[in-house]
């Protein structure tokens, strides 16, 4: 069974998990996105992976092309997310691919959770940052979401 199918089998679960008292078991490495489809307006439930600073969080999507969520934020939209089992609202934006911020938010990842890097497969010397090459793949391979929290 690939990853993709067991991810989708546990999401559930997940949710779950996420939306009970019994969150802090997995908040501290996941939220809760609520997102609402382009086309169907129908709500879905997503646990992601992100980073928090400040009022800021950062989701970075990994094998982007298969997902569909985060191509709702080409341009900023409003976003419903349960962070630490506290519910709150914010504005989520794609970072363009190649900007120097996609470069800053996916070193800085790298830096922070250096597992990641076997992730998106990708070799990262913290010392001398990515390369151009190796951004360029990036770029193709995932997405970023940053999500502005409102107080």
């Amino acid at each position: 069974m690939s990853v993709d199918a067991w991810a989708s089998r546990l999401n559930p679960l997940v949710v779950a998990v996420l939306r009970s008292p019994l969150h802090f078991l997995l908040s501290s490495a996941l939220v809760l996105l609520t997102v609402t489809g382009r086309r169907s307006g129908r709500h879905y439930a997503i646990p992601v992976g992100y980073q928090r600073d400040g009022e800021e969080l950062v989701v970075m999507v990994s094998v982007a092309k298969k997902k569909q969520w985060w191509r709702n934020y080409y341009e900023p939209a409003p976003v419903s997310v349960r962070v630490r089992g506290v519910d709150r609202t914010g504005r989520a934006e794609l970072v363009a691919p190649g900007s120097e911020e996609f470069r800053a938010l996916t070193e800085q990842t790298l830096r922070r959770v250096p597992w990641m890097r076997r992730v998106f497969h990708v070799e990262f010397d913290p010392h001398t940052g990515l390369r151009t090459d190796q951004l360029d793949l990036l770029g193709e391979e995932i997405a970023i979401v940053r999500i502005r929290l409102e107080p």
